[in-house]
Order: structure tokens, then C-alpha cells, then sequence
């Protein structure tokens, strides 16, 4: 603390010891002056005339007095020395000719008359109080305020010092390429001698892009981990504030920090929140997020030099950020982070469960298999999820059932056990949920189906969950045709059995028309329309500069547009209510054991189509009287 921080501190302190002991000293005069004689009381006792002997400070209305018969001296103080004065020696009344009259022994009193002097000293303690409160007032408020001036201007940065257990590349797992490609900064920081004899220039910013959850911010710790360097970290929102300059003033306080113990690293997380493109909102030039863009764009490559300090940033919208902000110079490189592959699942579960008991049916290599397109973060909860249901569950360790049960849990939520649902609700969900089965079964392009289950979870009644056999880079015409047969599988259901059809739908008919839509948009999947992107693909809603926009393409275009989706989603739904009608006995089968056991899982599933395993609606019969099948993770 510094000498100016001490005597501010000293000053409170002082000041409040003042305001307490006059407070102390003011009850204590209360408290002595004040006894349990009432105001009524003496004025009875002055109208009974047994006051034999008074005296009566006009000034301090201090009242002293004798009562005949009693020695004693007693004390009050009046509360309106006027009113009582009145009552003792008035026109109508005067006591003390009349106590006179009445006694033998006349009255002692004494009016002590009113001075300026015990006016002033009744007066000092009010006018010091106030007097301390003002000032107390007005120096906290000038003291917060200069305080408030000369931080609003400083970065809330938060600085990994040495000393801190280091983040590695140990610790990250599932991102091989991107380790390297982040390495060579590594070096550069380690080593730059040997890069500046032969003429390299270090890069000044590393863009780290991808999905959320896949490690961005992870990736940038490990850096300054591996070179050994201080590394500022500060969100993109943390620059903006209500005061205008602010934002640029931050800027170049976290920059003058970072330049005072280079070489070192500033990480600025979602930098989307203060690197969108100019000119897209109403404020112009003039609009407080450009200028402190404009602030970072001049330090990182301006006039003034600056060394040995590598700025990453990490995002997953770089479609809004400023071309200056992309262009070489300022963000040099850009490492894109995307979803980890089978074998970068398997090295992140071995990362999250190295702390962890397993037990032996665990197989970490399936489990990865079966969590195509889970992020690390994903991953992360996924593990923690089957922690927690060992533990509900009073197991020691993670068992597959727990991992697979956490898998779902995952994706489409809780299971809702308790919730009542109608035999009415109950066989048309089951009937709905066979639909999409049976659809995945017949369509050979489809992932083959994991588990059903009518338990409702989430905000689904009920769910086909399918898991692909293997990561994908892109989908076929094909593909994307016969995901909206399934898509429309539970529908058509409803129509070939019930003759009727629900609102249970609406989210496969939402996911069905996107994909036609987008098939017919941007994949140029359309034979009538052609190869050709309808709409821009980064559309995005920009006040400003999508305001006033217009379509790329003319009212007769949106009209084929809207006709060849509604081909592409009624021709999907007439070939699921066809299929579904030449395997009616199929879905009876499977929609009835659903109903009897709500759940029916891969292998079952599979053993029902293909004529090994049969349902007659009250008991479950194999043409095997093996064990009983588990899936992968175990589940019976």
C-alpha cells in the first residue's frame, strides 16, 4: 500500500472514531439527563403546589427542584421553555403568589436567564456533527472519483504469472495438427535470436477459429505454457465500456503492459465482441466499438514497433470480423480448431479420465466411435455425467453403462420417468419413434440406429438416437434425400396406422424442410435450378448494412425456389409412407414393444428386422437362448 492509500486510510479512520465518540458522548447526555419523571408529572406536582423550591435555566430549559417535605434535589430538562414559563407565571396564574398564600414557608426559585454563550454550547455538537459529515462526504466522493477516472482507463487483464502451474501441450489432447502449427510460436518465443539472423520476422497474431468447445482458449494457455511467458487474458467485451474513449484507453493499457515484460503473450477470448466489421452500425466513425477496434488495429501494426509480443485471439464467428483485422500484418496466421476425429475423441476421454476409476468393460476406443461430432468440452461433460451416475448409482468406479447412459444424457437430456403419458400419447409416440426406425433400417445411406425409447427426455416425447460407423467430411444428394425420409419417417407413421397426425412432429418437419432448403440453396442439388448459391452464405443481421438490403435473386427464383423444397419434402414423405407400408407388420412389431418396454436398443432392434429375435406383444422370445445381449456400452 502507498503512503497516499495510508493516509486516505488513516483519515476514514479518524473521521469515523470522531462521528462515533460524539455519538457515544451525545446518548450518554441523553441517557443522564433523562429519568423515569414524566412531563405530566411535574406539572402535577407545580398544580398540587408541592414544588417548595426551583430553579429554571431559560436558556437550556434545565429544570432543578425540591419537593416539600423531601431534601432530595431533582432534575429534568423541560422540553419547551417558553410553554412552561408560561404556565408558571402568566396572566391568569402566577405560582409562586399563589404558593405563598397557601404555605407558611414561601417559595425558593431562581429563572436563570438565557445567554448567547450556553446557546452557542448546546449548539456546537449539532454543528460539528454536521461539519464532520460533509466532510467526510465530499472527501470520499473526491477520492472514489479520481479513483473511478483513473481506472476506467485501465485493461482487466489477468495476467498466468510463472509461478502458476503451467497449462502444456500434455494437457491437450485431439488437436495433433494444431500443436504444431502452434508450436513454431513456441519456438519463436524460446529462441528468437536464430529466427532474427536469418531474417524472420515473428508474427504478430494467431487467429485460433472454430466451434465452441474444441479447445481455443485451451490451445493459447499451452503456448504461453510451453514458452514459458506471461500471458495476458482479457475477453473481447471487456474492452467496452459505457464512457466513451474507454475502450481504446484499455487497449493501449493492456499493450504497454505486455510491452514492459516482453516477450509475451495477450490472449483476447471472443474477439468478435470488439472486432466485428466497420461501418455496419448507425454510429459510423464515431461508434465506440470501432474506435477501440481502430486502437487495436493500430497496435498491432502501426507506427510504433512492437516486439516480441504475439497477440492470439480466439472466435467462432470470423465471417463478422474486419478485413484489417484478418489481413497479414496483424493476424498472420489462423489455426483452425475443428471437431476432433475418432482417435482425438479416444485422446481427449483418456485425458478426462486419467483421475478417474474405470471399470474393465470400459472401452474408451467405442466410446470415441460413438461420439462422432462431440467437442472436447462435450467430451469433458460426457465423463463427468457417468461420474455422477456412478456415484447416484453407489459404484466405485465408471462403468459402460454409465458412459453410455451419459452419452444420451448428453444429447437429448434427462429422462423424465415420472411423467404420466396416456396410453393414447403412449402408443402414438411408439408408433411415431418405430416410423423413424424402420426408415433408418431401409435406407442404406442412414447410420444404423443406436436406441429407441418413448421415456420422454428433454422436450422430446421420445427419441431414435442413430451413431455413425465413422467421422464425415461431407454428405451426398443421396445422403441428404434419404435423411429426410427419415426425418418424415415418424410422420408418415402416425398417417399409415393412426390415420391421423400430431403436433409431435414439428421438429423433424423444421429439420426436413432446412436441409431441402438447403440442398436446393447452397448445394446447387436442384436439377431445375442448377449449380448455383441462392442468398448470400453470410448473411448475418447487421443493422446498418443489411438493413436496407435486397435478395441476390428475383420473385420468380424465390418461386422456384419454394416449388422445388416442396417437391424435395413430398417426395420424401411419400416414399417413407410407401416403405413403411410394405413393412407394416415390422412396425407393428416394433411399435408394440416399445409400448410393453419403452426402450429397445441397437442390437434388439436389428434382431427384431431381420427375423432372429420376434415380439407377440406380451413376452420377448429369441431363436438364440443364449445370455442376453448387450450393445456396446454394455446396456442390456
Amino acid at each position: 500500500m502507498n503512503s497516499k492509500k495510508s493516509k486516505g486510510a488513516i483519515a476514514y479512520f479518524v473521521f469515523a472514531a470522531l462521528i462515533l465518540l460524539f455519538m457515544v458522548l451525545t446518548m450518554k447526555n441523553l441517557l443522564s439527563m433523562s429519568d423515569e419523571t414524566k412531563y405530566s408529572d411535574i406539572i402535577q406536582n407545580f398544580d398540587e403546589y408541592k414544588v417548595s423550591e426551583f430553579s429554571l435555566n431559560l436558556g437550556s430549559g434545565q429544570l432543578s427542584y425540591k419537593l416539600k417535605g423531601d431534601e432530595k434535589e431533582y432534575k429534568y430538562k423541560v422540553p419547551n421553555v417558553s410553554v412552561f414559563y408560561d404556565d408558571l407565571f402568566s396572566e391568569e396564574r402566577n405560582y409562586r403568589e399563589e404558593y405563598n398564600s397557601q404555605n407558611d414557608v414561601p417559595l425558593k426559585y431562581d429563572l436563570i436567564p438565557a445567554s448567547n454563550s450556553s446557546f452557542w454550547l448546546n449548539l456546537i455538537p449539532t454543528l460539528l456533527m454536521i461539519g464532520v459529515m460533509i466532510f467526510v462526504v465530499v472527501s470520499m466522493s473526491r477520492t472514489m472519483s479520481a479513483g473511478k477516472i483513473n481506472s476506467v482507463g485501465k485493461a482487466n487483464v489477468k495476467l498466468d504469472g510463472m509461478g502458476k502451474a503451467k497449462v502444456t501441450f500434455d494437457d491437450v489432447a485431439g488437436a495433433d495438427e494444431e500443436k504444431e502449427e502452434l508450436q513454431e510460436i513456441v519456438n519463436l518465443l524460446k529462441n528468437p535470436q536464430k529466427y532474427h539472423d536469418i531474417g524472420a520476422k515473428i508474427p504478430k497474431g494467431v487467429l485460433l477459429v472454430g466451434p465452441p468447445g474444441t479447445g481455443k482458449t485451451l490451445l493459447a494457455k499451452a503456448v504461453a505454457g510451453e514458452a514459458g511467458v506471461p500471458f495476458y487474458s482479457i475477453s473481447g467485451s471487456d474492452f467496452l465500456e459505457l464512457y466513451v474513449g474507454v475502450g481504446a484507453a484499455r487497449v493501449r493499457d493492456l499493450f504497454d503492459q505486455a510491452k514492459k515484460s516482453a516477450p509475451s503473450i495477450i490472449f483476447i477470448d471472443e474477439i468478435d465482441a470488439v472486432g466485428r466489421r466497420r461501418g455496419t452500425g448507425l454510429g459510423g466513425g464515431h461508434d465506440e466499438r470501432e474506435q477501440t477496434l481502430n486502437q487495436l488495429l493500430v497496435e498491432m501494426d502501426g507506427f510504433e514497433a512492437n516486439e516480441s509480443v504475439i497477440v492470439m485471439a480466439a472466435t467462432n464467428r470470423r465471417d463478422v470480423l474486419d478485413p484489417a483485422l484478418l489481413r497479414p500484418g496483424r493476424f498472420d496466421r489462423q489455426v483452425y480448431v475443428n471437431y476432433p476425429d475418432i482417435k482425438g475423441r479416444e485422446e481427449i476421454l483418456k485425458v478426462h479420465t486419467k483421475n478417474k476409476p474405470l471399470a474393465p468393460d470400459v472401452d474408451l476406443s467405442k466410446i470415441a466411435a460413438a461420439t462422432a461430432g462431440f467437442t472436447g468440452a462435450d467430451l469433458a461433460n460426457l465423463v463427468n455425467e457417468a461420474a455422477l451416475l456412478a456415484v447416484k448409482n453407489e459404484r466405485k468406479a465408471i462403468t459402460a453403462q454409465d458412459l453410455g447412459e451419459a452419452s444420451i444424457k448428453v444429447i437429448a437430456g434427462p429422462e423424465k420417468k415420472s411423467r404420466v403419458i396416456l396410453d393414447k400419447e403412449k402408443k402414438l409416440t411408439a408408433y411415431h419413434e418405430a416410423g423413424h426406425a424402420i426408415c433408418h433400417y431401409y435406407c442404406p445411406t442412414q447410420d444404423k440406429v443406436h436406441e429407441v425409447s418413448i421415456i420422454p427426455r428433454g422436450q422430446a416425447g421420445g427419441y431414435t438416437m442413430s451413431l455413425p460407423e465413422h467421422d464425415k467430411s461431407y454428405m451426398s444428394k443421396a445422403e441428404m434425400s434419404e435423411e429426410v425420409i427419415t426425418l418424415l419417417g415418424g410422420r408418415a407413421a402416425e398417417k399409415v396406422v393412426l390415420d391421423d397426425i400430431s403436433t409431435g412432429a414439428s421438429n423433424d418437419l423444421e429439420r426436413a424442410t432446412n436441409i431441402a432448403r438447403s440442398m436446393v440453396t447452397r448445394y446447387g442439388f436442384s436439377d431445375k435450378l442448377g449449380p448455383i448459391v441462392y442468398g448470400r452464405s453470410d448473411d448475418e443481421v447487421f443493422l446498418g448494412r443489411d438493413y436496407n438490403s435486397n435478395k441476390t435473386y428475383s420473385e420468380g427464383i424465390a418461386s422456384e425456389i419454394d416449388s422445388e423444397i416442396r417437391e424435395i419434402v413430398h417426395g420424401a414423405y411419400d416414399k417413407a409412407i410407401k416403405l413403411l407400408q410394405e413393412h407394416i407388420d415390422q412396425l407393428h412389431t416394433v411399435a408394440k414393444y416399445l409400448i410393453e418396454h419403452e426402450k429397445l436398443n441397437g442390437e434388439q432392434f436389428t434382431k427384431l428386422m431381420s427375423g432372429e429375435m420376434f415380439f407377440d406383444g406380451s413376452a420377448l422370445q429369441s431363436t438364440d437362448y443364449g445370455e442376453t445381449e448387450t450393445n456396446e456400452f454394455g446396456e442390456a
